[in-house]
Formats: structure tokens, sequence, C-alpha cells
């Protein structure tokens, strides 16, 4: 026995490490076929990466959102890393049985742990394939997040893991014996059980358990080795590996996820200059071999579990995008491409192949075959990604949001997007139409720029505009960004008269722009059309500069007057002027409306005093909550508005539900599947809310439309109500005339009205 067992592990040994080796060198070398990346974006500020990483992993800090499965997974995962030491002892015993580490063999806190994470490590795996069987495709349909995942893969993975931890309990068992343990000890305080039932083995019998179990443990762990070596794709295995390099090399270095701003363009590991572009230049994504090293890096590490899958509002319509599904068909394309590149293979940009005939002689079919896959195509064509796929996205954040090893899938669907729009310009025709308004007139509805101070006439008190009415932005506290919408739509209209009231009743002064402002350029970018959004952004910054009085410093700080700061009641603005604009030149302190808001609440600035009664559901806009964080603000004023009750909608704050208007998806037609809008809406109606709020003219308009087709349709109450936080808030705040108290006799009326008086 004691012969075989030392053949088998052996020969298996040599076989695995050799193989893990060549596999590694497969992913060094896979990995260096991808574009570089802007030097020092993804190797800044070394130590808080590391501390990041730290952080992620021991505080499994996705995972532990999903209760019962984060936890599990922790112990599977310490297990995996500390427990090595137990696959060297099984060495040593396969020569003799009773052998046991040097120095920490036999130390008790050593022992207490391998037996502690041993048992741990079997129960934890054991939850999670009882919850991956109870949420099956074959049950669940694609509502199970493990819809599409590689199933034999997952399977061969867990039972690989169950089968090594019995093997380390079983081992644990017969050490104890063999060492004649007579009474319990805490060294085997979880396996003392095994010790009792092997104790009246002979020594011979209990030699020859401990060579076939150490065998057994050994050679699992080495026909893993060799079956994870041989499918370099098999992400559910190579996570485990790759995760560490992913999250350390994550967008941001402090542990943000890879949302708000897009990434400048870039190729080659340089950023375009749209003003004069290199020859050679690569527009976009077209081809594997244009994403950069990280993002192969990325669809590498993709594990399969699906938890982007299961918020993505595209695949919970009936939509056929799937984050995960997007990201597995990258890596797989790019594993079965890469014989052909590693060649030499390729192609320029206009089309001719890089290497001759004979370079590519010894390429596998199966490669050459792959290369000749375009990555944007239907299934006719043979693409990789359909083009609905890939216009389904509304860059919505929440697979980037759920994903536990960092994968940052709204970047590389826009970069595949801007090589779509930019070079072969093929894209939904509706967009078409927006992107013309946007160049023409500057913003997506194609009105006349007078129509952005339309507004200011309906209001009943003066708001400056920066250059007629004040010279800069030095004479007032914020810079009002009212945006396309709040000028020109006429539901979000409501909102920018409601918030601009409120700043008046609160005494805060602001400005706003003239009506030479352009859209800032949001759906554009995401569209991916991006020479527009810069060329917009850039006039825009300018305008802004000036209007900030850039270069009208302080004699005495040799600084502006007046400082950047500046209010948006759309978060895509927000996003945009906060977030991307800095990469154009424009460093601005950019707010929220409902932040504000919030602040002159606490402030006594704002006293909501009018009861608003009824139920409440709020809805987070997706860029104002995933992508900027902000979800708190809007919250608080609610609560502060007397007469309400609110009543969360299951999937909020970080896991909510996107309104369908994201990515440049408000400008296209809704085809497939359900409505997104319409699913929200559905979710808010079971709440039998009076009100639905949220805090963005896109979500508002979504959300509008779905709710006035409800009632149509008989399937909503005509009494309910979409509004902005802002909204409500003015109708606390406000007290209505004839209630307002008449001054008592004698006392003569003041010229000033008390903050609750509205404004006439």
């Amino acid at each position: 026995m004691q012969l075989a067992a030392i053949v088998v592990s052996l020969v298996l040994t040599v076989v695995g490490v050799a193989l893990l080796a060549r596999a590694i060198g497969q992913f060094v070398r896979h990995f260096k076929l991808g574009q570089p990346v802007p030097a020092g974006s993804r190797t800044d500020n070394p130590y808080q990466r590391s501390v990041t990483l730290v952080r992620e992993f021991l505080g499994h800090t996705r995972m532990n959102r999903w209760g019962i499965v984060g936890f599990a997974h922790w112990f599977v995962a310490i297990g995996f890393l500390t427990l090595p030491p137990t696959l060297a002892q099984a060495y040593g015993q396969l020569f003799q049985a009773d052998w046991t580490l040097p120095v920490i063999g036999g130390f008790l806190p050593f022992e207490m742990y391998i037996e502690f994470i041993g048992v741990m490590t079997v129960l934890g795996i054991a939850v999670l394939m009882v919850i991956r069987l109870l949420n099956l495709p074959s049950r669940a349909g694609r509502k199970s997040r493990f819809a599409g995942s590689t199933a034999w893969q997952a399977y061969f993975v867990e039972y690989v893991i169950l089968t090594i931890g019995l093997a380390i309990y079983v081992l644990r068992g017969l050490e104890g014996a063999i060492h004649h343990v007579e009474t319990y000890e805490a060294a085997y305080f979880a396996s003392y059980p095994l010790v009792l039932a092997f104790k009246g083995l002979s020594v011979t019998t209990l030699q020859n358990l401990l060579y076939f179990t150490a065998m057994v443990k050994i050679s699992v762990s080495l026909i893993w080795m060799i079956t994870v070596s041989l499918n370099t794709s098999m992400g559910v295995a190579w996570h485990r590996f790759l995760a560490f390099p992913n999250i350390w090399f994550k967008r941001n270095a402090t542990g943000e996820t890879a949302l708000g701003a897009l990434q400048p363009m870039t190729s080659g590991g340089k950023p375009i200059d749209f003003e004069d572009p290199g020859d050679d230049d690569v527009f976009g994504v077209s081809q594997i071999e244009h994403f950069s090293w990280k993002g192969l890096l990325d669809f590498s590490t993709c594990t399969e579990c699906g938890r982007c899958q299961s918020q993505c509002p595209a695949w919970n319509t009936g939509k056929p995008l799937s984050p995960k599904l997007l990201i597995m068909s990258l890596r797989d394309h790019a594993h079965a491409k890469a014989p052909y590149l590693l060649a030499g293979g390729g192609k320029t940009m206009e089309g001719e192949e890089k290497a001759s005939e004979e370079q590519l002689k010894d390429v596998p079919a199966a490669a050459l075959a792959e290369a000749e896959r375009p990555l944007i195509g239907t299934l006719e064509e043979n693409g990789v990604i359909d083009p609905d796929v890939l216009w389904s996205c509304t860059t919505c954040g929440a697979c980037v949001e759920q994903c536990p090893v960092d994968i940052e899938h709204v970047d590389h669907i826009v970069d595949m997007r801007r090589y779509q729009v930019m070079i072969e310009s093929a894209f939904p025709s509706e967009a078409g139409t927006m992107l013309k308004n946007l160049e023409k007139k500057g913003n997506p509805w194609g009105l006349a720029k007078k129509q952005r101070l339309e507004w200011t006439k309906e209001v009943d008190f003066e708001i400056p505009v920066v250059g007629k009415d004040i010279e800069d932005l030095s004479e007032v506290d914020y810079l009002y960004w009212v945006g396309c919408a709040g000028a020109l739509e006429d539901r979000a209209k409501k909102t920018t008269k409601a918030f601009a009231e409120l700043l008046h009743i609160a005494g805060v002064k602001f400005a706003i722009m003239g009506g030479d402002e352009k859209c800032t350029g949001d759906s554009a970018r995401r569209l991916g059309n991006e020479p527009l959004f810069q060329e917009l952004g850039m006039e825009n910054v300018a305008a802004l500069n000036m209007a900030f009085g850039e270069d009208d410093e302080d004699e005495s700080t040799k600084k502006p007057k007046s400082a950047k700061k500046i209010v948006a009641t759309c978060p895509h603005c927000l996003n945009t002027l906060g977030n991307e604009y800095p990469q154009l030149g424009g460093d601005y302190e950019v707010i929220h409306h409902t932040q504000l808001l919030q602040h002159l609440v606490d402030e006594g600035k704002l006293i909501p005093v009018t009861p608003v009664e009824g139920i409440i559901t709020y809805h987070d806009p997706c860029y104002l909550g995933r992508h900027n964080k902000i979800y708190t603000p809007p919250r608080e004023i609610i609560g502060k508005v007397p007469g309400l009750r609110n009543e969360e909608m299951h999937r909020h704050k970080e896991r909510g539900f996107c309104c369908g208007a994201g990515g440049a998806r408000m400008w296209m037609e809704e085809r497939i599947g359900k409505r997104i809008n319409n699913e929200r809406v559905d979710e808010a109606l079971s709440l039998n809310p009076d009100i639905v709020s949220t805090a963005c003219p896109f979500c508002l308009v979504m959300l509008t439309d779905s709710v006035n087709g409800k009632k149509n349709d008989g399937k909503a109450k005509e009494s309910i109500q979409v509004v902005d936080v802002a909204q409500l808030l003015l109708e606390s705040v406000k007290t209505p005339v004839e209630e307002a108290a008449e001054p008592p006799a004698g006392e003569a009326e003041t010229d000033n009205e008390p903050e609750s008086t509205p404004v006439k």
C-alpha cells in the first residue's frame, strides 16, 4: 500500500507541477497580448492598494453583502490559503505514517487551528453546494444567477474541496489514533470522535489507512491542479489566484468601485488627442487584443458566480445582456484566439493580416477559426458579442457594484461601443437623432438655446444669470447647473422650479448660466461618441471657468475669488461635471440638490411644517447612488416631511434597480422583453404607495411614463404621484396662505414675510 501511494502521489505531483508551470507561463503571455495602460494608472500608491486588497479579502466586503453565502465562502477561501501545511504533512506521511511537521507539528495553537478551519471549510463548501442546488437554472430559469455558468466546472471544484476537507478530517482522526491519544485533547477537539473510532485498530491497519488517505488527499489536490492547468479559461478555479492581482490593480487604489467617471480613451496606453490623433491610434475596441492587459485579466478572473447577472436590469427584463455571460464570452474568445495572436497574428486598422502564412502554419485550426470571428456581430455573423447585448446596457453599474473580484464591466462595454459608433457608425438609429441634436443645438431635444431660460419666467422672483445680471459667480454661493432636462423637459422643469424656489426661501444666493451652455455630454459618451463628448465638455469647461472668474485672483491669497461650487438636480450632470470634467481641465466642487437641501433643512433655513400624507417609496437613481454613493440625503429629507411613511422597495440603495434611461438608453426604443421602467414601477406599486419619489430628471420621466401607462390600464390608482424630492419638500415648507394667521389687532404689518410664507 505504501509503495503504491508514493508512486501515484509522486507521478501526479510531477505532472501537476509541470502543467501548472506551463499554465502560469500561458497566462503571462496571454495578458501581455493586451494593450498597455496609462503610466501609473494601475500601480499608483502600492501601499494603499495592498491595504485595499487585504481589506477586501479578509473582510469579504462584497461577498458578505449576501449573508450566509459570504460567511461560508470566507471559510472556504481561508481554508484554501492556510491549509497547505496539511498537504505537506500528507507527503511526509507517505513515507512515515506518524510523521509530523517540523517546529509547528504538535504545537497546540496550530493543531487547534487546523481542526477548526478544516471543519469550517467542509461546512462552508457544503452550504455553498446546497445553495447552488437550490438555485439551479433547471429550478429557477433565468432568475438563477447560475444560468449560463459552466456547471461541470463548479461541481468539480466543489466536490474537490469537499473531498480534501473530509480527507483532512479523517487524517486528523488517524493521526490521533496512531499517536495514542488516550483521552480527549484540545488538539483533536473536532476529530476526536474519529480518534475513538480508529483507536482499536492495529498499528499496521492505521499505517495503511494513513498511506491511503494521504494519497487520496494528495491525488485529489493534484488532479484538481492538472485539470485547471489544462483549462486556463476555468474562472471558477483560477479566480482563487487571479482575484488577488485583479483587486490590487483595480482602478481606484483606495478601493472604490470602477464607477462614476468613464476612463479617457487611450491607444497604446496613451490618451488620444482628438484634435490631432495619431495615424496609428486605435479608437475603441474591435478586436479582443485591443483590450488592455487589465481587461484580459478581468475576463480570466470571472468566477461565474452570477451576482452581476442577478442584479442586471437588462437580464431581469428578458433582454440578452448578462454581464456574466458577456465577460465569459470575451474570456473564452480571448483564450481560444491566443495561439493565433502569440504566433504574430492580428490585423491592422486597414484589415490587413500582420503575420505571414509561414508564421501561422503551426497555429491550430480552432484558433485560426476563432480569429475570423467579429468581436461584435449577430449569430449569423458568428459574432462573439451580439449587438443587442451591447446596446442593452444602461451603464447602471449594478454589475460592477456587486462583483466580488472587481471586474470593470461598464468600461469594457463602453470601449466596444466606442468602436461601433466612431468607426462603424453602427448603433440604434433613434440614438442618431440625439447625437445630431447635440451636435447642432447642444441639447438632446434639438430645441433652441433661448428656451433654456424660459422656465425662469414661470417663477415669481428674479434669478440672476451669469454674464447678464452678474459679471461672474463671485457674487453668489452656488452656480445652479440646470441641465438640459431641467430646462427643457416639462416634467423635469417642475423640479427645477421647486428647487429654485426652495433656495430663494432659504436665502441662498445662486445664479444660472445664460443659455449658451451645452449638454454635459453624458449620453454621448456612454453611447460611445467620445469626440462629441470632448467637444461639448471643452466648451462647457471654458464657459464655466470664465463664469467662475478663473483668472480673477484675490491679491492676498492668489486664488480665484469665487469658489467653484456647482449644484445640480441631474445626477448625470453631477457625475459628468464632478467626475469627468477634471479630465478636460475643469475642477469643480459639485453637489446634488438633495445634499444642499438636506443641509438647509438641518440648519433650519428650510422647515417642513405642512404634512404630506401618505405612503412614499423612494427610487435610487443609479448615477446618484451607485455611481456617486449618495443614498442618505434624499431619505433624510423625506424623513423630515411630516405625514409621510417611507416604505423601501425590495431593491434599493446599492441593489437599487435602474429606471432604464442610463447609458443613452433614454434615447433608444426598448423592443426586447419587458420595459425596465415597468419592472421598476411594478415593484413600487407592490407597496401600494401614494407617492413614488426620486431625485433625477431621467428617472422622473421614465417612472412617470410607466405610472401613467399603468393608470390608463387600470393597474395603478389615479391618485398616485411621481415627484422629485425637491417638490415634496417645497410642498411641506410652504404654508398655505389661507391658513396663515392674521396679525394681532393693532400690530403693524411689516414688509418682512416669515420663511414659511410662499413667495408671490
